[in-house]
């Protein structure tokens, strides 16, 4: 009992300490320019032109060529996907996307929304631009902006958006979806000079909402989609209404969590922690530290040297889909590594998984997405983004088997107007693909605040 008081007698001084000290801070950003050359004299163009996703008989003979000639390599026997991609369940993947996967029909259901282009700061920009085809007399769609992340795409949303663009219920609220590709990422024009960041990425994406006409906007995001989302509300609290997110990633350790690490499975009510916290964050070493590292490597790789391995993934179709796929296989379920086939096909077609990996070799914008890991990084963990707290409304979907776990006490350190914290009943990394329907019910609850 003496030891539960002085706990809480100390956090509650720690909270008054934090709640004196806190001073609200906007962070800036400033106008770049990333590309070739230096900047030109005189206005940037700000026109938006319409584009397509195509494709020609030579891109798709060059692939087919490329599986043709891949080299297999034997799998250890009773590996699964614990040595990384099983080089078994390798071959039949191939054998369809030789055989039977069809590209120009995904490029057709690509093309189902209408696509844009403009340039930013030097560079194009991709997007996704999707509008409700009718509304109630007197009521407007309101403006969601969706990011995506490492090694996924706008395509991601695919399903999501029918579902946020035409709701069952008449008490939903209708969005006019806008899914960019982050610079470097599918279609979107690859920075030229070094230093672009999530910072930067989110000056563009507010930049392209304001270019849009909108001077209000809700955002949405996971992986690196929720740093950017994160970022625009941070540059511009006063236009982002709302921001929802589906990857919380631990912050900065301060006292709090760390007084939450060393009592928190002792004393789990007194932090607020559930019991699906305590299953996420112990045994600390274990959960926090030695799974972390297990599933972390491609990030030291591609945070380092990034064109390297990406040389390599540029030039093999098959490297590609395995370097990319793993992704979709753990990060989805941590326990389909246990499985001959990943458990990719219990969750996601392979004409969707695919798809994904096609916009990346197509687009050949791999060793460009990797980059981005070296650009946050590389600044190191303590950038002003990462010291600033987030003042918009805002809401998280904590997915069980979300790579990284944080509790809902150490979310509110980050993001000071929580309106929702949803455990949700199942789901991973890749939510807005893989449970479109639990996230698009989320994201409307958020707005109901």
């Amino acid at each position: 009992m003496y030891k539960e008081l002085a706990v809480a007698l100390g956090l509650g001084t720690l909270v008054a300490l934090v709640f004196l000290k806190k001073r609200k801070g906007v962070l800036k950003a400033h106008d770049g320019w990333w590309g070739v050359g230096a900047c030109p004299q005189g206005p940037e163009d700000d026109s938006i032109r319409p584009f397509k996703v195509e494709t020609t008989s030579e891109e798709i003979e060059d692939l087919h060529r490329r599986l043709d000639q891949t080299r297999s390599f034997p799998s250890l026997e009773d590996s699964q996907f614990n040595y990384g991609f099983n080089s078994k369940y390798l071959e039949k993947l191939v054998s369809y996307w030789r055989n039977d996967f069809n590209w120009r029909k995904q490029v057709d259901k690509l093309n189902k929304y209408p696509h844009f282009k403009t340039k930013i700061e030097g560079i194009d920009i991709h997007y996704v631009h999707v509008k409700p085809k009718s509304l109630a007399e007197g009521t407007r769609a309101v403006p969601l902006m969706m990011v995506h992340g490492w090694p996924g795409s706008f395509y991601e949303f695919y399903g999501i958006i029918p579902l946020l663009m035409e709701p069952s219920s008449p008490d939903d609220i209708t969005f006019e979806i806008i899914c960019p590709s982050i610079p470097g990422y599918g279609f979107s024009e690859a920075p030229h000079k070094k230093g672009f960041d999530g910072v930067c990425a989110a000056h563009i994406f507010n930049k392209l909402m304001k270019r849009l006409g909108f001077n209000q906007y809700y955002v949405q995001g996971g992986d690196w989609g929720s740093l950017i989302t994160t970022n625009m509300a941070q540059l511009e609290p006063n236009a982002v209404k709302g921001l929802h997110i589906n990857f919380a990633p631990p912050g900065k350790a301060g006292l709090l969590m760390m007084l939450s690490i060393l009592f928190g499975r002792r004393f789990p009510k007194l932090f607020g922690f559930t019991e699906h916290d305590v299953k996420r964050l112990f045994p600390t070493m274990e959960k926090l530290v030695v799974d972390a590292i297990r599933e972390t490597g491609y990030m030291h790789i591609q945070s380092t040297k990034p064109d390297t391995a990406g040389r390599g993934l540029n030039d093999s179709p098959v490297g590609l889909a395995a370097y990319i796929l793993e992704k979709f296989s753990t990060w989805t379920d941590p326990e389909f590594k246990n499985l001959e086939d990943g458990g990719l096909e219990r969750k996601f077609s392979l004409d969707d998984l695919l798809t994904n990996v096609m916009i990346y070799w197509t687009s050949r914008s791999i060793i460009s997405s990797m980059r981005f890991y070296k650009e946050n990084f590389s600044k190191g963990l303590n950038q002003p983004h990462a010291k600033l707290p987030v003042y918009v409304p805002s809401g998280v979907a904590s997915f069980p088997n979300e790579l990284m776990h944080s509790p809902k006490s150490w979310v509110t350190q980050k993001y000071h107007k929580l309106k929702t914290y949803t455990p949700m009943a199942r789901g991973g990394h890749f939510a807005a693909m893989e449970e479109p329907q639990l996230l698009a019910e989320d994201v409307q609850i958020l707005l109901q605040f």
